[in-house]
């Protein structure tokens, strides 16, 4: 299992309808091959943050199976003009 990680700045104007938008989007990446679960949180300090962390079965079920597909086009046009700057997105794996 790897831990997908990534800090979304979202724009100050589009705040509002983000979380709802991406309630909808929830939906295209939990149909994916390989994805296990997903939680989105909203940063404390800042309100317009936020950190979404996916887990995948492996790293190549996101960079290869999602990232490649036209469902990840979808994701991208409802979610991809709500950020700024474009968000880092990190892989992580258990340490044992």
């Amino acid at each position: 299992m790897i831990l997908e990680v990534a800090i979304l700045n979202i724009k100050p104007e589009k705040q509002n309808d983000f979380e709802p938008t991406f309630q909808v989007a929830s939906k295209i990446i939990s149909s994916m091959k390989g994805y296990i679960s997903h939680e989105l949180r909203k940063c404390m300090e800042n309100e317009n943050q936020y950190i979404l962390l996916v887990k995948w079965e492996k790293l190549e079920d996101h960079t290869v199976g999602f990232r490649e597909s036209e469902e990840y086009q979808e994701w991208k046009a409802l979610l991809h003009g709500f950020y700024e700057p474009s968000p880092v997105v990190e892989h992580y794996e258990s340490v044992e």
